[in-house]
């Protein structure tokens, strides 16, 4: 592993929190460590409420299950639910190394 994905993979698990990982129908699910960045300065004049989620995980959880994240599935974390609108894959080189996943709701 580069360096670079080490470096991300200590960030996510030091500052991560556990979240899960669902379809719709909650035909399979995958707990993982999510990271989520604080809210930009631009995010907050907007409201907190419109802006969207976006988590940062490894590929760890992903690769050993097979489970790809995709646009729709249920992202929850803590108490709050939020639907996917994108997932990109994030490579270092030619290995996927982790997920960036956008999601709004909340509820």
């Amino acid at each position: 592993m580069s360096v670079g994905v080490n470096r991300r993979r200590r960030q996510i698990q030091r500052a991560g929190r556990l979240m899960v990982l669902s379809r719709p129908r909650l035909e399979g699910s995958l707990s993982v460590t999510g990271y989520a960045p604080p809210p930009q300065a631009s995010q907050l004049a907007e409201g907190v409420g419109k802006a969207a989620l976006i988590v940062q995980i490894t590929a760890d959880e992903t690769n050993r299950t097979g489970y790809v994240p995709r646009k729709g599935d249920i992202l929850r974390d803590g108490p709050k639910d939020y639907t996917l609108t994108d997932a990109m894959p994030v490579y270092e080189r030619a290995v996927l190394s982790g997920w960036t996943l956008i999601a709004s709701g909340g509820s």
